[in-house]
Formats: C-alpha cells, structure tokens, sequence
C-alpha cells in the first residue's frame, strides 16, 4: 500500500494528468486475492488531506474484493472458451454421426494394395499424404486411418481448404480473437485446436498460399501456434492427413509450394487409384451403392440388367466412384419397378464429350510405363530405373503413375 504525493520530477507524464485534474493526493493499493497480485487500485484527492487508516484499511478490503471479482470474471471468460470449444466438438461429432460411415468397397488389387498401407500407418502417428483424382475416395482414405488409430476416440475434424476464401483460410485454420479483424465479432476456434487429442484432415492441401504454409510447417513441426490477433501460444497433439489431386512436386519445382512443407506432408504417402485402374470394382460398387441408396429412398430394386453392367464396366469415369455414386442414385430415382434404371444415354454423351483417341493415349501411356516400372523391377530413380528407360524425371514418372493410378501389387 502507497499513501504518498506523487514525485512530478519522477514520474512528469502521470503528475501532468492528476494536475489536470485537480488530484493533489491519492492512495494505491494492490488487488491482492490468494497471495497473488492481479494489479493496482489507485484512488486521488483533490484535498491536502491524509488517508486515515481505517480509510486505508477499507481500501485494502475493497481492493480484495475487486481482485475476487476479477479472478472469477477471468475464470468465466475461460471456461466460457472451454464450453464454446466442446460445443463445436460436439457440432463435429454429430456431423460425423450422421454421416454413414462407407466402408470401402473393392477387391481389386490397387484397393488391396492401399488398404494394406492404411493397416500399417494407421497405429502411427505419421502425417499422411493422400495423392489421387478427384473422386476416388481421398476422404474415405482418411477417416479409415483415423477409425483405425490410437486417436479414433477423439474428433476427426475436416477442412477443404480449395473451398475457404485465401483471406479467411488463416482463421479457420488457427481460429481469432475478438476484434482481430474487420468483421471479428467473437472469439473464433481454429480446426487445429477443434482436432486437439484427433485428427485434422486438410483436403486440397495444393491450394493453401505459400504465405500461409510457413506457418503451417511450424504448427506440424511444433505443435503450437497462435489465434489471429492474439499473441498467447496454444499447444496442441494433433494427427495430420492431407490429401491433394493436384502434383504437388511440380509445384515445388515451379515454386508455387514449400519444399520443406512438401516433404514434412510426404512422410507416408498413399495413392488413391481412380475407377479406371480397379475396373474390376465396379460391379461390387454398383451393387453397394443400388442397395443402399434403395433402402434410403424406401424402393425395392432386385436386379440389375446384365448389358447396363457391361457399360458401366465398358464406361472410363473421369469423375471416378463419385460420378459413379451420383449416377446409380439418379438411376434408383428414375426406377418404377425392381429393376434398376440406368440413364445410359449421359454416358454416351460423356464418351462422344471424352474422344475415344484422347482414352485409348492414356491407356497406351499407362500400359507403356507398367512395362517399364515391371522390366525394372518396380526401382524408379537411378541409371536403371523406370524414368531413366523412359527418357524423363522421376518427379515426372510419379506424377504421371498417381494421375494413371499405377501403384505395385502386394
């Protein structure tokens, strides 16, 4: 506790403002609450007249009863943070819930072949990569290693990052303080701290900026980081999964993404292969999804005739299980009876849109690489590797064998 005038000569800025306002005496006593000092409370006269000690005394009282309501207003914004948190958790939660969980359907052996790396990272704690066109499944891949995980109790949270504003992505991301920008009504809980203790999906990985990948790079390689408009450092345990259709090695060549951040995502990368390289799945998949979207829309759809399989098969799906999946379900709506109605007029549409010569390069050039990758026993760099024998780079073999789908057989 001070009871003293204010030295003008030590402290001239603080004596000018009392001066101005008539204060010619004050008191300061500590906001002093369970042996902790949680500031100061000065008071000012504007009479040359000394604090008694009852006054004193009262003060001092008073200032301990400001520090209890401090403490707990500090307490209240606190768990007021916890309880917002737990409330999007939960939002998350129940999104997943009611979201049926698909288990993947195929029996080919690029599927084998991806279910077995998804066996062997999934106990792990490995950030993975998830390479493939659009529409093969990337999501599905990362809920599987994450149902399969050591984290499957805590929430996988998913992020489309191609789907957010460049200028909000860094609050979705890492969350914001209140006021930390124009339109910043409320305190916002970034995905990296929603997925704390789960996982964190990051689709379209390709399209986050190159200003924000640095500070992606930290959060991986620290586990901790910063809300927008804040400067306290919040840790976080969380599992990375990212997934991209684009070719993130050129990118990197073309400097349009981080080598560093590259290769920190590359731990474990897994190739999702398109419909075209698991041909053989499509029969088991037209079956899933006709029973179960039948049984969503209450029809009874039994059969399924053998020449609309045949063209089904017969049909190169550049939209992969996706376009698949839409197609059936409009074929359940159009169906009257127990057999299923496919529109195959869309994809004779499709194929005379997608010239027969433009498929019939890419399965030349898919055919022609397999060769290689086989005469070579499967080794991709070095004098004797597949790109050598083909006359190109290995960033360039790789990017061609994800967009062709070519992984080895187990």
């Amino acid at each position: 506790m001070v009871a003293a005038r204010l030295d003008p000569s030590e402290f001239p800025v603080e004596a000018k403002v009392l001066q101005d306002l008539g204060i010619v005496g004050g008191c300061i006593v500590p906001l002093l609450h369970r042996g902790q000092v949680l500031g100061n409370m000065g008071l000012g006269r504007k009479e040359e007249v000394a604090y008694t000690a009852e006054e004193v005394d009262f003060l001092m009282q008073l200032g301990t009863q400001v520090a209890i309501a401090i403490e707990n207003a500090v307490a209240y914004g606190q768990i007021a943070d916890l309880k917002d948190k737990l409330a999007q958790e939960k939002l998350y939660l129940e999104d997943e819930i009611r979201s049926d969980f698909e288990e993947i359907v195929g029996e080919s052996a690029p599927i084998k072949q991806v279910l077995k790396q998804v066996g062997i990272v999934a106990p792990t704690d490995s950030t993975v990569l998830i390479l493939g066109e659009t529409g093969t499944g990337k999501e599905l891949l990362a809920r599987a290693i994450h149902d399969r995980s050591k984290r499957r109790e805590g929430t996988f949270v998913k992020l489309n990052c191609a789907a957010i504003p460049t200028g909000l992505l860094e609050s979705e991301l890492f969350g914001h303080e209140k006021g930390a920008f124009t339109g910043a009504i409320a305190t916002k809980v970034g995905r990296f701290e929603l997925a704390d203790g789960g996982t964190l999906f990051l689709d379209e990985v390709g399209d986050i900026p190159l200003e924000l990948q640095s500070k992606l790079l930290r959060v991986l390689q620290e586990q901790e980081f910063e809300r927008l408009g804040s400067t306290r450092t919040i840790k976080v345990k969380v599992r990375l999964l990212a997934a991209t259709n684009r070719d993130l090695l050129e990118m990197v060549e073309q400097k349009q993404f981080r080598s560093d951040l590259y290769y920190r995502l590359n731990v474990f990368p897994i190739v999702s292969p398109s419909l075209r390289a698991r041909a053989g799945d499509i029969p088991l998949l037209v079956r899933y999804f006709t029973q179960r979207l039948a049984r969503q829309m209450e029809k009874r759809v039994e059969r399924i005739p053998s020449d609309t399989m045949e063209a089904l098969c017969r049909y190169h799906w550049p939209g992969n299980v996706r376009e698949l999946e839409n197609l059936i379900e409009r074929a359940v709506i159009l169906s009257q009876g127990t057999e299923l109605s496919v529109p195959l007029g869309e994809l004779k549409i499709a194929a005379r849109e997608s010239p027969s010569s433009v498929t019939t390069l890419l399965a030349a050039e898919r055919d022609h690489i397999l060769r290689a990758l086989e005469k070579t026993n499967w080794v991709i760099a070095g004098p004797s590797g597949a790109a050598t024998l083909l006359g190109m780079k290995r960033s360039t073999l790789q990017s061609k064998m994800i967009k062709l789908g070519i992984s080895r057989r187990p």
